[in-house]
């Protein structure tokens, strides 16, 4: 699941998908409606890969929330942000258990049950796959000492004067 460039604007509904930096700001499309918009270097714009949410011990990143949703919903619509708050901090609780009462509020939970929604709406919410490690081809220093006693040896030619 990559945040990459997905953006939060504010003053600005919805999420924005970041598509070409300028020289005074950058284009963002509109994930609700597809609109693009000009955004200046001095609006106030999140990335969510940038945002975690407060836990007892320490912080936890917002898409390794996104998965635990999206792993209880498998992988479907969560409840709606328009719940009531006690809901929606008992449905967070339950998809964090050891996140911050003190510090997340339910003004926090809203934006992420509706941030997940619109995202898995979208079709945005595809599980990274794992890494495949590729096979790394450069020949090692052994390689290269034993490629070079194979080759046969070149004479130098001496110079005539």
């Amino acid at each position: 699941m990559s945040l990459e460039k997905i953006l939060s604007i504010s003053g600005k509904p919805g999420l924005y998908v970041l598509k070409v930096q300028t020289r005074t700001g950058f284009v963002a499309e509109s994930l609700l409606d597809g609109k693009k918009i000009t955004v200046s270097l001095k609006s106030n714009v999140s990335l969510l890969s940038e945002i975690s949410i407060y836990t007892y011990e320490s912080e936890k990143p917002l898409a390794e929330i996104m998965q635990n949703i999206a792993k209880r919903e498998n992988n479907g619509q969560t409840i709606s942000h328009k719940e009531d708050n006690a809901t929606l901090l008992s449905y967070f609780r339950e998809v964090l258990p050891e996140y911050d009462e003190e510090r997340v509020y339910a003004s926090d939970v809203k934006k992420i049950v509706s941030w997940y929604n619109t995202l898995q709406e979208k079709g945005l919410l595809v599980a990274d796959a794992p890494a495949v490690a590729e096979e790394d081809t450069t020949p090692t220093t052994e390689e290269v000492v034993a490629e070079k006693a194979k080759a046969p040896a070149k004479k130098a030619k001496a110079k005539k004067e």
